[in-house]
């Protein structure tokens, strides 16, 4: 299994106001907008990342990071062969992601995905 990107994931109150200032200070721009999730980039350099989220559609947790990897499935059997505790199920994600949530072993909540 290959990791092809990590993404921070912070918690927002005010999108618009988290858009201003890392626009305004980090020079960002956005990327991707679903309305609770939004992630901006480096223009020139997509592979650097941040999202931001003010809850997520199917989850009851906003996850620290977002990690994808090339088969969501390898990394959800390994999950589960770890005894690793699963906050949200592999599902297949209606904007076209597959995806699960794992806790890591201090509790850290970590979205796995793929494309």
């Amino acid at each position: 299994m290959t990791v092809h990107r990590v993404v921070p994931d912070l918690a927002s109150t005010s999108l618009e106001a988290a858009i201003r200032f890392y626009t305004g200070v980090l020079g960002m721009e956005v990327v991707m907008d679903h309305g609770w999730i939004v992630t901006l980039a480096q223009p020139g350099r997509p592979e650097v990342q941040l999202s931001l989220m003010t809850h997520d559609a199917t989850a009851g947790v906003i996850p620290v990071a977002s990690i994808e990897v090339d088969d969501v499935d390898a990394a959800y059997r390994a999950a589960l062969q770890t005894g690793a505790e699963i906050v949200h199920e592999l599902t297949a994600e209606p904007w076209g992601v597959r995806r699960f949530f794992v806790k890591d072993p201090d509790g850290n909540v970590v979205n796995i995905l793929g494309h």
